[in-house]
């Protein structure tokens, strides 16, 4: 379970992070305005909610799993 808790920290630390390093790089690199953070911000809200969304799930789905089934990979949830 400890892993599934460190994929889950991954899964929204990492988007939100990244979009928001790439919306500053940008707006450094190319000369844009602020609101390139800004959408850097958003899109990395929404991958950091989705990514949420799918750990909970495939942890739920992996308590739920009864006995002699397979155990679900971090590849094979939806």
């Amino acid at each position: 379970m400890l892993v599934w808790i460190t994929q889950l920290g991954m899964s929204v630390a990492a988007p939100l992070a990244g979009f928001t390093i790439l919306g500053v790089w940008l707006r450094n690199r190319f000369s844009l305005g602020n609101w390139v953070v800004l959408v850097g911000i958003v899109i990395g809200l929404c991958s950091a909610v989705e990514g949420l969304r799918t750990s909970l799930k495939t942890m739920e789905m992996r308590d739920r799993k009864k006995d002699g089934e397979k155990t679900v990979s971090f590849n094979d949830h939806t």
